[in-house]
C-alpha cells in the first residue's frame, strides 16, 4: 500500500529536480542529461502510458505522451516540439508544493496516489509562479513512485469588466 509519506517524497522530488536541473544548465553543466535522467526517475515511460499536460504547453504539442516530448518541456532544443522554451530553465530558485484539494489533498487506492493542489515556484530573478496541478502516481515494478498523470495550468483568471 501507498503511505501519504511517499506521495509527499515523491512531489518533493519533483520540486527538487526542477531547481537541480536549472542549476546544472546555470552552471554549464550536461542539463539535458540530468533531464533524461529526472524525467526516468520521476514519470513512468518506461514502463507505462503517462498522461502528461504541462503548464505551458499548447498547440499540437499540448500533451507529453513520450519521453523524449517530456524531457524538451524542460529544456527544449527539440525540433519536434520548436515551441518549447525550456521550463526548467528558468531557473527556479525554490519550488514548493501543497495538496489542498481536501483536508490532505492524497487520495490513494492500492497501487495508485492521486494529489491536487499548486505548486509555488520562485525564480532567480524573483518571478513568482503558483499553477494548479494534479498528479497521479503509480507503484512501478521497481517499487518506486512514479508520475502516470501529471497535469498543471496556470490558475484561471476571469476578464475584470
Amino acid at each position: 500500500m501507498i503511505t501519504e509519506a511517499e506521495v509527499n517524497q515523491a512531489q518533493q522530488a519533483w520540486c527538487d529536480g526542477l531547481i537541480r536541473i536549472g542549476a546544472v544548465y546555470r552552471q554549464g553543466g550536461d542539463y539535458r542529461a540530468v533531464a533524461a535522467e529526472i524525467v526516468d526517475e520521476l514519470y513512468d515511460y518506461q514502463d507505462g502510458v503517462v498522461f502528461f499536460k504541462p503548464t505551458l504547453a499548447h498547440g499540437a504539442n499540448t500533451f507529453r505522451c513520450s519521453r523524449k516530448g517530456a524531457i524538451s518541456y524542460f529544456v527544449a532544443g527539440d525540433a519536434d516540439y520548436p515551441d518549447d522554451a525550456g521550463f526548467a530553465l528558468k531557473v527556479w530558485k525554490k519550488v514548493w508544493y501543497d495538496n489542498n484539494a481536501a483536508d490532505n489533498g492524497i487520495q490513494i487506492h492500492g497501487n495508485i496516489a492521486i494529489t491536487m493542489g499548486n505548486v509555488y515556484l520562485i525564480s532567480e530573478d524573483n518571478e513568482q509562479v503558483m499553477v494548479d496541478k494534479t498528479f497521479v502516481f503509480r507503484r512501478c515494478a521497481d517499487g518506486r513512485l512514479r508520475l502516470c498523470v501529471h497535469k498543471s495550468a496556470l490558475p484561471y483568471v476571469p476578464d475584470a469588466k
